[in-house]
């Protein structure tokens, strides 16, 4: 075989994914973040057969009735405008109560991620049907992700001979082969949420995200989808406080409890967001995750950072977007943002540090990078040999894992350790196998596949 789908398809068939197995589906939340972004597509069908089309996903409601206001949706070729709500099951509707409440009489869309079970209905108070529509596994699945199994444990695995006996351009080419297909992936789940918003508004989300590390990253982005880009620009210099506000942390006697040298800026946020939260501010809470991380990468300064990327947005979109795309420049702008308030602040809070912080640092410009921008970039043409140009950030616990799991142990990876392309590679060998695998290496066929690899 000569590519890397081509492998992928030998081990696990055509469809290059292993025998379909029940997934947990996670909080409606994150289906929801998911659905406004775009990630399951604009186009479907209804209970009856009929096609149904996005023509706009809406607004995030931010009180009590249907998930998203103000939508525009095509059935059968009839333009509607109204509500959209979406539940885990057919049922939901009724269980919930949505049937008897007039809140729900307008909409216009139920959108369900499962079927069976009994037969349910989807009508309003007024008895009107509200037309259906069941996302389909093959899309649902391929949005969300999520491998047969969580973690594979950190010991070298069978393929670990095969891969040492392979010469290094071929073990080159398996993973730029793999960094490749990684970045294709993540290049069309970027456009999906273009397509659905905008190109200025896939790349905010995207830095949101990768502020949000792992354990923000659906925080940081259900706070850019209900603070949209748009907004924002319309008063930059009210960035802060909007953005802080949206997210939950601003309460009228906060700066009564902070150090006297934060007292200012702090009512001074309060009072900006006291006029605008008629709009904005919303009932349901995001779900902020504090504790377990370092002081440097508390949600406050994460959301400091992305205020500081709005207030720079016309160059960063500029550098985001270029051709050719200049990654050094990018990873300039982004390391010198700065903030008078936050360079020696960990939280809004927090007394003065005694040295300044980094905003956002060049590890995160990396991760945006590796991440959002160059696959984006590589999909509009850029080549892949300014990609290997890109040095990696720091080594995180998937990247070890797949080393040992692969390698042996870092030390006989670290050849394939120094560039940010080969990062992802090694991490989505490690999603598309060892996470697929569930006999923890006995029976998984990558090993002897990696002996026919002729690349």
């Amino acid at each position: 075989m000569k590519d890397y789908a081509g492998l992928l398809a030998a081990v696990w068939g055509q469809s290059g994914v292993a025998e379909p197995s029940p997934v947990p589906l996670p909080p409606e939340l994150e289906l929801q973040a998911l659905w406004f972004a775009g990630a399951f597509g604009r186009d479907f069908r209804d209970a009856s057969g009929k096609p149904v089309r996005i023509v706009q996903f809406g607004e995030w409601n931010r009180s009590a009735g249907p998930d998203f206001l103000q939508a525009a949706v095509e059935i059968g070729g009839q333009l509607r405008e109204g509500p959209i709500e979406l539940d885990l099951r057919p049922s939901d509707w009724e269980a919930h109560g949505h049937g008897a409440d007039p809140a729900f009489e307008d909409t216009v869309l139920h959108v369900v991620f499962t079927g069976g079970g009994p037969e349910s209905f989807t009508r309003t108070l007024g008895h009107r049907e509200v037309p259906r529509v069941t996302i389909p596994r093959d899309v649902l699945e391929g949005a969300l992700q999520n491998p047969r199994c969580e973690m594979a444990i950190a010991k070298p695995g069978r393929c670990v001979h095969p891969l040492a006996a392979m010469p290094p351009v071929a073990v080159a080419a398996l993973l730029r082969q793999a960094a490749e297909h990684r970045a294709a992936q993540k290049a069309a789940r970027l456009l999906r949420t273009a397509d659905a918003h905008g190109r200025d508004a896939a790349l905010y989300q995207a830095v949101a995200e990768t502020l949000g590390y792992r354990a923000n990253a659906l925080a940081m982005r259900l706070l850019a989808q209900r603070m949209p880009l748009s907004a924002l620009r319309e008063d930059p210099a009210h960035t802060e406080a909007l953005l802080f506000g949206a997210a939950g942390f601003l309460a009228p006697d906060l700066h009564e409890k902070a150090p006297a040298d934060t007292r200012e800026h702090l009512r001074g946020l309060w009072e900006t967001w006291w006029k605008a939260r008629g709009r904005w501010e919303s009932a349901h809470a995001i779900p902020w995750k504090m504790g377990g991380q370092r002081p440097a990468n508390h949600p406050h300064r994460r959301v400091a950072a992305l205020a500081a990327v709005v207030r720079e947005w016309t160059k960063f979109r500029k550098l985001a977007t270029s051709q050719p795309f200049d990654p050094e420049a990018l990873v300039k702008l982004l390391s010198k943002l700065d903030d008078p308030f936050w360079t020696k602040r960990h939280t809004l809070s927090s007394a003065a540090t005694a040295r300044p912080i980094a905003l956002f640092g060049k590890a995160q410009a990396t991760e945006l990078l590796a991440n959002h921008l160059f696959p984006l970039a590589l999909h509009e043409g850029e080549p892949f040999e300014r990609y290997l140009k890109v040095s990696a950030g720091a080594r995180n616990e998937k990247v070890r894992r797949c080393a040992i799991r692969l390698f042996g142990s870092e030390d006989a990876a670290a050849t394939w350790l120094k560039k940010a392309a080969y990062h992802q590679a090694l991490l989505q060998i490690y999603r598309d196998f060892c996470l697929e695998d569930a006999s923890d290496c006995a029976d998984c066929p990558f090993p002897e596949q990696l002996a026919q690899w002729r690349p």
